[in-house]
């Protein structure tokens, strides 16, 4: 009996050094692998939105053809004339509008550029109520300096960068368009692996991933439309009132847009106040009122409708995760960000539902 016993707990021993070993082997391997997808984070990342977002598409082309492959490229083929064809006629414009502008600046007398501020620190000197507050003209004129300086750096090296980069970037592209074809066609199948391997009871899983896809559709849907209108608005604006530039303008209050509250002010405001400034007065007046009354009302009107019960967020934490995920993870944190902390409310509100009551 006494052995019987020994031999048991020999067993037992055995049994769990052989667990301990093989989930030891499973998380080195695991890590590895993840080590390895490292550097093609964001395509695959893009891949799961994008397909979430068309994956409807996907069933309707193949309930009629029952072909997965023939649908799924039918889908890419969608996905390429609605986004990746206008962005790269945007892409080629905006770049050819930089470089241009980058060619004015490089040909320019460095004299006319500072006469320029000259009389930007002039104006607010010599107006009667900017003249009450003191304001250091040497100081301002340093810092219109730096800023002029800041805006000739980013057209012309990060678009320097951007080209020398370009072979990396049709790398990760080629990945992404790859990969979303698969996620596409096969996204089921993955998703199942997945719920599968990390099931949590309750059907839990099911709602931490519907979370994810009304999170990504909402972002996306809110930053294209409105970002998109605004863009456009604002560049309108910008080429009426004669703002050398309006393209590159009009693309950067798109990508403003993401920030929520601020949105593209941040572009069209100071452009509107500098106009003043320079003794441009009624076209710092209509920028100023046409950001107020219609670009802004875009996004006061729209982002309710747009985003209705979607993203169960309060505004501060869409606020904080929007700009803490551009921070930490750059221009795809706008959409990481969010997903992030709508993921970690339904955890919470799991955790409130099937913990705290039981």
């Amino acid at each position: 009996m006494l052995n019987k016993l020994h031999i048991k707990t020999i067993d037992m021993e055995s049994s769990k050094i052989q667990n301990i070993l093989f989930f030891s082997a499973l998380a080195f391997v695991s890590i590895l692998f993840l080590y390895v997808l490292k550097p093609f984070f964001f395509p695959i990342f893009w891949a799961a939105v994008i397909a979430s977002v068309f994956k409807p598409l996907y069933y309707k082309l193949n309930s009629r053809f029952k072909r997965p492959s023939v649908s799924a490229a039918m889908v890419i083929l969608a996905i390429a004339l609605i986004i990746i064809l206008p962005g790269s006629i945007i892409g080629s414009l905006l770049f050819t509008e930089s470089v241009r502008i980058y060619n004015s600046l490089s040909t320019t007398d460095s004299s006319s550029i500072e006469k320029s501020i000259t009389g930007i620190t002039s104006a607010i000197k010599h107006n009667t109520y900017l003249a009450k507050l003191n304001i250091n003209e040497q100081f301002l004129t340093e810092k219109f300096a730096e800023i002029a300086r800041s805006i000739s750096s980013f057209i012309f090296v990060d678009l320097k960068s951007l080209t020398q980069n370009t072979i990396l970037f049709i790398v990760q592209f080629a990945v992404m368009l790859y990969t979303l074809f698969f996620f596409i066609r096969d996204g089921d199948k993955f998703l199942g692996m997945l719920m599968r391997f990390f099931t949590f009871g309750d059907n839990r899983e099911h709602i931490l991933y519907q979370r994810f896809v009304n999170t990504a559709k909402s972002t996306l849907k809110v930053t294209l439309i409105i970002g998109g209108l605004q863009g456009l608005l604002g560049g309108f604006i910008f080429f009426i009132t004669g703002i050398e530039g309006a393209l590159i303008w009009g693309v950067m209050m798109v990508l403003t847009a993401i920030v929520p509250v601020v949105g593209c002010s941040i572009v069209w405001a100071p452009a509107g106040v500098i106009m003043l400034l320079m003794g441009h007065i009624w076209q710092g007046v209509l920028i100023l009122a046409f950001g107020v009354f219609v670009i802004t009302m875009v996004d006061n009107i729209l982002r309710p409708i747009l985003l209705g019960r979607d993203v169960q967020m309060h505004p501060l934490l869409i606020f904080l995760s929007t700009l803490g995920g551009i921070s930490l993870f750059g221009f795809s944190g706008f959409v990481i960000g969010p997903i992030i902390s709508s993921l970690l409310l339904a955890i919470w509100e799991m955790y409130d539902q099937f913990y705290l009551d039981a």
